[in-house]
Protein backbone atom coordinates (compact mmCIF):
# COMPACT_ATOMS: atom_id res chain seq x y z
CA UNK A 1 0.00 0.00 0.00
CA UNK A 2 1.27 3.48 -0.89
CA UNK A 3 2.43 5.65 2.02
CA UNK A 4 0.17 8.68 1.56
CA UNK A 5 2.27 10.76 3.97
CA UNK A 6 5.09 10.84 1.43
CA UNK A 7 2.94 10.95 -1.72
CA UNK A 8 3.05 14.15 -3.79
CA UNK A 9 0.15 16.57 -3.40
CA UNK A 10 -1.57 18.27 -6.36
CA UNK A 11 -0.12 21.74 -5.67
CA UNK A 12 3.35 20.82 -4.40
CA UNK A 13 5.81 23.37 -5.84
CA UNK A 14 3.15 26.10 -6.27
CA UNK A 15 3.77 29.33 -4.37
CA UNK A 16 0.94 31.69 -3.43
CA UNK A 17 1.44 35.23 -2.15
CA UNK A 18 -1.62 36.61 -0.42
CA UNK A 19 -2.55 40.09 0.79
CA UNK A 20 -5.52 38.82 2.75
CA UNK A 21 -7.72 39.43 5.73
CA UNK A 22 -11.04 38.29 7.22
CA UNK A 23 -12.47 35.17 5.56
CA UNK A 24 -12.92 35.09 1.77
CA UNK A 25 -9.27 35.21 0.65
CA UNK A 26 -7.88 33.28 3.65
CA UNK A 27 -10.44 30.51 3.05
CA UNK A 28 -9.35 30.34 -0.60
CA UNK A 29 -5.64 30.18 0.18
CA UNK A 30 -6.03 27.73 3.06
CA UNK A 31 -7.59 25.28 0.63
CA UNK A 32 -4.71 25.83 -1.77
CA UNK A 33 -2.37 25.07 1.14
CA UNK A 34 -4.37 21.92 1.91
CA UNK A 35 -3.42 20.71 -1.57
CA UNK A 36 0.27 21.38 -0.95
CA UNK A 37 0.75 24.97 -2.11
CA UNK A 38 3.17 27.17 -0.21
CA UNK A 39 1.12 30.15 0.99
CA UNK A 40 2.93 33.27 2.18
CA UNK A 41 0.42 35.44 4.02
CA UNK A 42 1.42 39.11 4.14
CA UNK A 43 0.13 40.82 7.30
CA UNK A 44 0.50 44.18 8.95
CA UNK A 45 3.32 44.24 11.54
CA UNK A 46 2.19 43.84 15.17
CA UNK A 47 -1.51 43.91 14.24
CA UNK A 48 -1.75 41.25 11.56
CA UNK A 49 -4.91 40.08 9.85
CA UNK A 50 -7.73 41.77 11.78
CA UNK A 51 -9.54 38.41 11.97
CA UNK A 52 -6.94 37.47 14.59
CA UNK A 53 -8.82 39.74 17.00
CA UNK A 54 -12.40 38.63 16.29
CA UNK A 55 -12.54 36.48 19.44
CA UNK A 56 -10.39 34.28 21.68
CA UNK A 57 -12.49 31.11 21.73
CA UNK A 58 -9.91 28.62 20.38
CA UNK A 59 -7.44 28.36 23.28
CA UNK A 60 -7.05 32.13 23.21
CA UNK A 61 -6.93 32.36 19.41
CA UNK A 62 -9.64 33.64 17.08
CA UNK A 63 -12.04 30.95 15.89
CA UNK A 64 -12.18 32.55 12.44
CA UNK A 65 -8.40 32.74 12.15
CA UNK A 66 -7.79 29.17 13.30
CA UNK A 67 -10.31 27.91 10.76
CA UNK A 68 -8.83 29.66 7.70
CA UNK A 69 -5.10 30.02 8.26
CA UNK A 70 -3.39 26.72 8.95
CA UNK A 71 -0.39 25.63 6.85
CA UNK A 72 0.63 29.20 5.99
CA UNK A 73 3.75 31.28 6.47
CA UNK A 74 3.27 34.75 7.93
CA UNK A 75 5.35 37.67 6.67
CA UNK A 76 4.73 40.89 8.60
CA UNK A 77 5.25 43.71 6.11
CA UNK A 78 4.23 47.37 6.01
CA UNK A 79 3.72 48.05 2.32
CA UNK A 80 4.09 51.81 2.89
CA UNK A 81 7.61 51.63 4.35
CA UNK A 82 10.88 51.90 2.42
CA UNK A 83 12.13 48.58 1.10
CA UNK A 84 8.79 46.81 1.23
CA UNK A 85 8.10 47.17 -2.49
CA UNK A 86 11.34 45.40 -3.35
CA UNK A 87 10.41 42.53 -1.04
CA UNK A 88 7.01 42.14 -2.68
CA UNK A 89 8.48 42.17 -6.17
CA UNK A 90 11.10 39.59 -5.18
CA UNK A 91 8.36 37.36 -3.81
CA UNK A 92 6.24 37.72 -6.93
CA UNK A 93 9.21 36.86 -9.14
CA UNK A 94 9.17 33.38 -7.62
CA UNK A 95 5.41 33.06 -7.15
CA UNK A 96 2.71 31.36 -9.19
CA UNK A 97 -0.34 33.07 -7.72
CA UNK A 98 -1.19 36.39 -6.09
CA UNK A 99 -4.44 36.54 -4.10
CA UNK A 100 -5.81 39.72 -2.54
CA UNK A 101 -8.98 40.97 -0.91
CA UNK A 102 -7.82 44.42 0.15
CA UNK A 103 -10.15 47.43 0.07
CA UNK A 104 -11.39 48.37 -3.43
CA UNK A 105 -8.56 49.93 -5.43
CA UNK A 106 -5.87 49.32 -2.80
CA UNK A 107 -4.05 46.60 -4.72
CA UNK A 108 -3.96 48.72 -7.88
CA UNK A 109 -2.53 51.67 -5.94
CA UNK A 110 0.21 49.35 -4.68
CA UNK A 111 1.07 48.36 -8.26
CA UNK A 112 -0.45 44.91 -7.80
CA UNK A 113 -3.09 44.95 -10.52
CA UNK A 114 -2.91 42.19 -13.12
CA UNK A 115 -2.22 44.78 -15.82
CA UNK A 116 0.73 46.21 -13.89
CA UNK A 117 2.20 42.80 -13.13
CA UNK A 118 1.54 40.74 -16.25
CA UNK A 119 4.27 42.18 -18.45
CA UNK A 120 6.91 41.73 -15.76
CA UNK A 121 5.61 38.36 -14.48
CA UNK A 122 3.78 36.80 -17.45
CA UNK A 123 3.16 33.46 -15.72
CA UNK A 124 1.70 35.00 -12.57
CA UNK A 125 -1.98 34.35 -11.83
CA UNK A 126 -3.74 37.21 -10.04
CA UNK A 127 -6.94 36.54 -8.09
CA UNK A 128 -8.83 39.64 -6.91
CA UNK A 129 -11.66 39.14 -4.41
CA UNK A 130 -13.99 42.03 -3.69
CA UNK A 131 -17.54 42.72 -2.63
CA UNK A 132 -18.96 43.72 -5.99
CA UNK A 133 -16.26 43.13 -8.62
CA UNK A 134 -14.54 45.50 -11.01
CA UNK A 135 -16.70 48.10 -12.74
CA UNK A 136 -20.31 49.05 -12.13
CA UNK A 137 -21.77 51.57 -9.68
CA UNK A 138 -20.93 49.43 -6.61
CA UNK A 139 -17.24 48.90 -7.43
CA UNK A 140 -15.95 51.10 -4.59
CA UNK A 141 -18.64 50.17 -2.08
CA UNK A 142 -17.49 48.48 1.13
CA UNK A 143 -18.76 44.96 1.58
CA UNK A 144 -18.98 42.59 4.52
CA UNK A 145 -20.62 39.18 4.70
CA UNK A 146 -23.92 40.31 6.24
CA UNK A 147 -24.22 43.20 3.77
CA UNK A 148 -23.78 40.84 0.82
CA UNK A 149 -26.33 38.44 2.32
CA UNK A 150 -28.67 41.42 2.26
CA UNK A 151 -27.80 42.72 -1.23
CA UNK A 152 -27.87 39.21 -2.73
CA UNK A 153 -31.41 38.52 -1.53
CA UNK A 154 -30.42 35.79 0.93
CA UNK A 155 -32.01 37.59 3.87
CA UNK A 156 -35.29 38.00 1.99
CA UNK A 157 -35.89 34.23 1.93
CA UNK A 158 -34.28 33.27 5.26
CA UNK A 159 -35.88 33.34 8.69
CA UNK A 160 -39.43 33.27 9.99
CA UNK A 161 -42.58 34.40 8.24
CA UNK A 162 -43.02 37.66 10.17
CA UNK A 163 -41.76 40.98 8.88
CA UNK A 164 -39.32 41.26 11.78
CA UNK A 165 -38.08 37.66 11.50
CA UNK A 166 -35.48 37.88 8.74
CA UNK A 167 -32.30 36.04 9.72
CA UNK A 168 -28.72 35.89 8.52
CA UNK A 169 -26.90 32.62 8.00
CA UNK A 170 -25.11 31.45 11.13
CA UNK A 171 -21.82 31.25 9.25
CA UNK A 172 -20.09 33.60 6.78
CA UNK A 173 -21.91 32.25 3.76
CA UNK A 174 -21.07 35.11 1.35
CA UNK A 175 -17.38 34.99 2.29
CA UNK A 176 -17.38 31.21 1.94
CA UNK A 177 -19.02 31.39 -1.48
CA UNK A 178 -16.46 33.92 -2.70
CA UNK A 179 -13.60 31.90 -1.20
CA UNK A 180 -14.79 28.77 -2.96
CA UNK A 181 -15.07 30.48 -6.36
CA UNK A 182 -11.64 32.07 -5.85
CA UNK A 183 -10.21 28.66 -4.98
CA UNK A 184 -11.69 26.97 -8.04
CA UNK A 185 -10.80 30.00 -10.16
CA UNK A 186 -7.15 29.72 -9.19
CA UNK A 187 -7.16 25.98 -9.89
CA UNK A 188 -8.67 26.57 -13.34
CA UNK A 189 -6.14 29.37 -14.02
CA UNK A 190 -3.28 27.01 -13.13
CA UNK A 191 -4.74 24.43 -15.50
CA UNK A 192 -5.08 27.09 -18.21
CA UNK A 193 -1.46 28.14 -17.68
CA UNK A 194 -0.39 24.56 -18.32
CA UNK A 195 -1.97 24.93 -21.76
CA UNK A 196 -0.98 28.51 -22.66
CA UNK A 197 2.13 29.15 -20.59
CA UNK A 198 0.62 32.43 -19.37
CA UNK A 199 -0.98 33.65 -16.17
CA UNK A 200 -4.46 35.13 -16.13
CA UNK A 201 -6.70 37.15 -13.87
CA UNK A 202 -9.54 35.83 -11.72
CA UNK A 203 -12.02 38.53 -10.64
CA UNK A 204 -14.29 37.19 -7.87
CA UNK A 205 -17.27 39.15 -6.57
CA UNK A 206 -18.89 38.20 -3.27
CA UNK A 207 -22.23 39.42 -4.63
CA UNK A 208 -22.04 37.28 -7.77
CA UNK A 209 -20.86 34.26 -5.78
CA UNK A 210 -23.83 34.40 -3.41
CA UNK A 211 -26.36 35.26 -6.13
CA UNK A 212 -25.23 32.12 -7.99
CA UNK A 213 -26.21 30.14 -4.89
CA UNK A 214 -29.59 31.87 -4.93
CA UNK A 215 -30.51 30.25 -8.24
CA UNK A 216 -33.56 28.34 -7.01
CA UNK A 217 -35.36 31.27 -5.30
CA UNK A 218 -34.42 33.52 -8.22
CA UNK A 219 -35.99 31.24 -10.81
CA UNK A 220 -38.91 30.48 -8.52
CA UNK A 221 -39.73 34.20 -8.58
CA UNK A 222 -38.89 34.66 -12.28
CA UNK A 223 -40.97 37.12 -14.29
CA UNK A 224 -42.39 38.79 -11.17
CA UNK A 225 -43.81 35.60 -9.67
CA UNK A 226 -44.05 35.64 -5.85
CA UNK A 227 -40.72 34.66 -4.23
CA UNK A 228 -40.47 31.68 -1.87
CA UNK A 229 -41.96 32.63 1.52
CA UNK A 230 -39.71 32.62 4.56
CA UNK A 231 -40.39 29.41 6.44
CA UNK A 232 -37.87 29.23 9.28
CA UNK A 233 -36.15 25.85 9.30
CA UNK A 234 -38.83 24.34 7.04
CA UNK A 235 -38.52 24.21 3.29
CA UNK A 236 -40.39 27.12 1.77
CA UNK A 237 -41.99 25.15 -1.10
CA UNK A 238 -41.71 21.43 -0.26
CA UNK A 239 -43.80 19.88 2.54
CA UNK A 240 -43.39 18.11 4.88
CA UNK A 241 -39.73 19.12 4.92
CA UNK A 242 -38.33 20.58 8.13
CA UNK A 243 -38.44 20.28 11.93
CA UNK A 244 -41.24 18.64 13.88
CA UNK A 245 -41.53 18.34 17.67
CA UNK A 246 -41.74 14.79 18.97
CA UNK A 247 -41.44 14.15 22.71
CA UNK A 248 -39.53 15.45 25.74
CA UNK A 249 -38.74 18.71 23.96
CA UNK A 250 -36.88 16.89 21.17
CA UNK A 251 -37.11 17.79 17.49
CA UNK A 252 -37.03 15.50 14.47
CA UNK A 253 -35.92 16.91 11.11
CA UNK A 254 -37.29 15.11 8.08
CA UNK A 255 -37.69 15.65 4.36
CA UNK A 256 -39.94 14.22 1.66
CA UNK A 257 -39.02 14.66 -2.00
CA UNK A 258 -41.67 12.86 -4.04
CA UNK A 259 -45.05 11.10 -4.07
CA UNK A 260 -43.52 7.66 -3.45
CA UNK A 261 -42.04 8.94 -0.19
CA UNK A 262 -45.35 10.59 0.71
CA UNK A 263 -47.08 7.21 0.39
CA UNK A 264 -44.47 5.52 2.61
CA UNK A 265 -44.71 8.36 5.13
CA UNK A 266 -48.49 7.98 5.41
CA UNK A 267 -48.47 4.19 5.59
CA UNK A 268 -45.39 3.36 7.65
CA UNK A 269 -44.61 6.46 9.72
CA UNK A 270 -48.04 7.94 10.42
CA UNK A 271 -50.05 4.74 10.03
CA UNK A 272 -52.68 6.80 8.21
CA UNK A 273 -53.00 5.50 4.62
CA UNK A 274 -56.31 7.35 4.30
CA UNK A 275 -54.34 10.59 3.92
CA UNK A 276 -53.32 9.42 0.45
CA UNK A 277 -56.90 10.06 -0.68
CA UNK A 278 -57.20 13.45 1.02
CA UNK A 279 -57.26 16.03 -1.78
CA UNK A 280 -55.61 18.60 0.50
CA UNK A 281 -52.44 16.53 0.46
CA UNK A 282 -52.40 14.69 -2.88
CA UNK A 283 -49.53 16.73 -4.37
CA UNK A 284 -46.60 18.69 -3.04
CA UNK A 285 -48.26 21.95 -4.08
CA UNK A 286 -51.39 21.06 -2.11
CA UNK A 287 -49.43 19.83 0.90
CA UNK A 288 -47.44 23.05 0.95
CA UNK A 289 -50.60 25.15 0.62
CA UNK A 290 -52.27 23.24 3.45
CA UNK A 291 -49.17 22.78 5.56
CA UNK A 292 -50.75 23.98 8.81
CA UNK A 293 -53.46 21.31 8.69
CA UNK A 294 -50.91 18.63 7.80
CA UNK A 295 -48.52 19.82 10.47
CA UNK A 296 -51.20 19.40 13.13
CA UNK A 297 -51.73 15.76 12.07
CA UNK A 298 -47.98 15.03 12.06
CA UNK A 299 -47.26 16.70 15.41
CA UNK A 300 -50.12 14.87 17.12
CA UNK A 301 -48.93 11.50 15.81
CA UNK A 302 -45.28 12.17 16.66
CA UNK A 303 -46.24 13.10 20.24
CA UNK A 304 -48.12 9.81 20.52
CA UNK A 305 -45.23 7.75 19.12
CA UNK A 306 -42.27 9.42 20.86
CA UNK A 307 -38.95 10.43 19.34
CA UNK A 308 -37.27 7.03 19.18
CA UNK A 309 -40.25 5.34 17.55
CA UNK A 310 -40.61 8.19 15.03
CA UNK A 311 -36.98 7.88 13.98
CA UNK A 312 -37.29 4.07 13.84
CA UNK A 313 -40.27 4.34 11.51
CA UNK A 314 -38.63 7.02 9.37
CA UNK A 315 -35.58 4.80 8.92
CA UNK A 316 -37.76 1.79 8.07
CA UNK A 317 -39.76 3.71 5.45
CA UNK A 318 -37.03 4.93 4.55
CA UNK A 319 -37.61 8.66 4.88
CA UNK A 320 -34.63 11.02 5.17
CA UNK A 321 -34.27 12.36 8.70
CA UNK A 322 -31.70 13.98 10.96
CA UNK A 323 -31.02 15.22 14.45
CA UNK A 324 -30.86 18.94 15.12
CA UNK A 325 -27.34 18.86 16.54
CA UNK A 326 -25.67 21.55 18.60
CA UNK A 327 -22.07 22.58 17.93
CA UNK A 328 -21.01 20.39 20.87
CA UNK A 329 -22.73 17.39 19.31
CA UNK A 330 -21.05 18.04 15.96
CA UNK A 331 -17.63 17.85 17.66
CA UNK A 332 -18.65 14.35 18.82
CA UNK A 333 -20.52 13.29 15.66
CA UNK A 334 -20.18 9.51 15.30
CA UNK A 335 -19.93 9.61 11.50
CA UNK A 336 -17.05 12.08 11.52
CA UNK A 337 -15.26 10.02 14.15
CA UNK A 338 -15.88 6.73 12.35
CA UNK A 339 -14.34 8.18 9.18
CA UNK A 340 -11.45 9.62 11.22
CA UNK A 341 -12.04 13.15 9.92
CA UNK A 342 -10.50 14.94 12.91
CA UNK A 343 -6.76 15.54 13.24
CA UNK A 344 -4.67 17.95 15.28
CA UNK A 345 -2.68 20.95 14.03
CA UNK A 346 -0.12 23.04 15.86
CA UNK A 347 -0.82 26.63 16.86
CA UNK A 348 0.77 29.35 19.01
CA UNK A 349 -1.46 28.03 21.81
CA UNK A 350 -0.71 24.33 21.37
CA UNK A 351 -2.53 21.57 19.54
CA UNK A 352 -6.00 22.26 18.13
CA UNK A 353 -8.43 19.89 16.39
CA UNK A 354 -9.04 20.44 12.69
CA UNK A 355 -11.40 18.81 10.23
CA UNK A 356 -9.68 17.19 7.27
CA UNK A 357 -10.72 18.86 3.97
CA UNK A 358 -13.88 17.43 2.39
CA UNK A 359 -13.36 15.44 -0.79
CA UNK A 360 -11.18 12.49 0.19
CA UNK A 361 -8.47 11.52 -2.30
CA UNK A 362 -6.74 8.31 -1.29
CA UNK A 363 -3.66 9.13 -3.38
CA UNK A 364 -2.26 11.72 -0.94
CA UNK A 365 -2.70 13.28 2.49
CA UNK A 366 -3.81 16.91 2.67
CA UNK A 367 -1.37 19.31 4.24
CA UNK A 368 -2.37 20.08 7.84
CA UNK A 369 0.41 22.26 9.23
CA UNK A 370 0.56 24.88 11.96
CA UNK A 371 -1.33 28.16 12.34
CA UNK A 372 1.31 30.94 12.27
CA UNK A 373 1.98 33.84 14.61
CA UNK A 374 2.28 37.34 13.11
CA UNK A 375 5.56 37.61 11.22
CA UNK A 376 6.68 34.16 12.32
CA UNK A 377 8.47 33.53 9.03
CA UNK A 378 10.03 36.96 8.44
CA UNK A 379 13.62 35.82 8.93
CA UNK A 380 13.35 32.65 6.86
CA UNK A 381 11.51 34.28 3.95
CA UNK A 382 13.80 37.31 3.75
CA UNK A 383 16.90 35.14 4.03
CA UNK A 384 15.54 33.00 1.20
CA UNK A 385 15.21 36.16 -0.90
CA UNK A 386 18.88 36.93 -0.28
CA UNK A 387 18.62 39.51 2.51
CA UNK A 388 21.49 39.49 4.98
CA UNK A 389 21.01 39.69 8.74
CA UNK A 390 22.16 43.33 8.60
CA UNK A 391 19.65 44.18 5.87
CA UNK A 392 16.84 42.49 7.80
CA UNK A 393 17.81 44.52 10.86
CA UNK A 394 17.60 47.72 8.80
CA UNK A 395 14.14 46.77 7.54
CA UNK A 396 13.05 46.28 11.13
CA UNK A 397 14.43 49.65 12.15
CA UNK A 398 12.38 51.50 9.51
CA UNK A 399 9.27 49.46 10.38
CA UNK A 400 9.04 47.69 7.04
CA UNK A 401 8.94 44.28 8.74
Amino acid sequence: MTDRSTSPRPLDGITVISFEHAIAAPFCTRQLADLGARVIKIERPQVGDFARAYDTRANGLSSHFVWTNRSKESLALDAKKPGSDAIVKSLLAKADVLVQNLAPGAAARMGLSFEALHQRFPKLIVCDISGYGEGGPYEQKKAYDLLIQSEGGFLSVTGGAGEDEIAKAGCSIADIAAGMYAYTGVLSALHLRNKTGLGSRVDVSMLESLVEWMGYPLYYSYNNAPPPPRAGASHSTIYPYGPFPASAGETVMLGLQNEREWSLFCEIVLGKPELLHDTRFNSNTNRSTNREALRTIIVEKFAELGTEEVIKRLDEAPIANAKVNTMHQVWEHPQLRARERWVEVDSPQGKLPALLPPGVNRAYQPRMDAIPTIGQHNESILSELGYSAEQISELKQVGAV
